[in-house]
């Protein structure tokens, strides 16, 4: 395969916001999330990802195409309901960076990309010198929904295998259609976080400057 994983941020993102658009409204249908998405919002959503300083996407491209995607930012520059919980436990809200969706299409799934996003999404957070965490948070849908597919994975071992650790107490709500939903409704979300402090102190000591 032609697979390339490629880092853009502020401007330089903005030609492939279109695909990632594209790439949440498909994704996103599916278990858990089961997202009845519109270009219309996911185009105002993602100006967030070139308007932040310091944001970043990371674009999986086979060959010309884009086949997957995923962002980040500074927990700072995120809404209240994202820095709510962080700013209530005691997290310095300035030193945490966020990590937003990850969308990969199906058929090139359980290939190593997944782990390249993160890869490259930690690689900029540590690359700012500024970030003790990182942090995303994952839709909680009870074990016998019944929309959950009979051979459904969670992905709580790839995100602890990442070093990510799932921390309860901090939790929201983000409001959204599902499929056989007929408006909007709020669903419970937890966050995972991971210590990075200590790879920024490794870039620390090996920079010249």
């Amino acid at each position: 395969m032609s697979i390339k994983v490629k880092r853009f941020t502020g401007a330089d993102a903005r030609p492939y916001l279109s695909e990632l658009a594209r790439l949440r409204i498909a994704i996103f249908r599916e278990f858990p999330y089961l997202y009845d998405g519109s270009l219309d919002y996911e185009s105002g959503y993602l100006d967030t990802y070139v308007g932040a300083p310091n944001s970043v996407v990371v674009v999986a491209f086979d060959g010309g195409r884009v086949i997957g995607a995923s962002t980040g930012l500074p927990m700072s520059s995120e809404t209240d309901d994202i820095k709510r919980p962080f700013a209530a436990h005691g997290y310095d809200i300035e030193r945490m960076f966020y990590f937003g969706e990850s969308v990969l299409e199906r058929g090139y799934r359980g290939q190593g990309i997944g782990v390249r996003f993160f890869e490259q999404r930690e690689a900029h957070a540590t690359s700012l010198r500024c970030y003790d965490w990182s942090a995303f948070c994952a839709v909680q849908r009870p074990d016998n929904h019944p929309r959950r597919p009979r051979d459904y994975q969670p992905l709580d071992r790839f995100w602890n295998k990442r070093g990510y650790e799932k921390r309860p107490e901090l939790k929201t709500a983000f409001c959204w259609q599902d499929l056989d939903e007929s408006s909007q409704s709020p669903k419970p979300m937890v966050f995972w976080i991971k210590h990075i402090a200590s790879a920024v102190q490794s870039v620390k000591r090996n920079s010249r400057f």
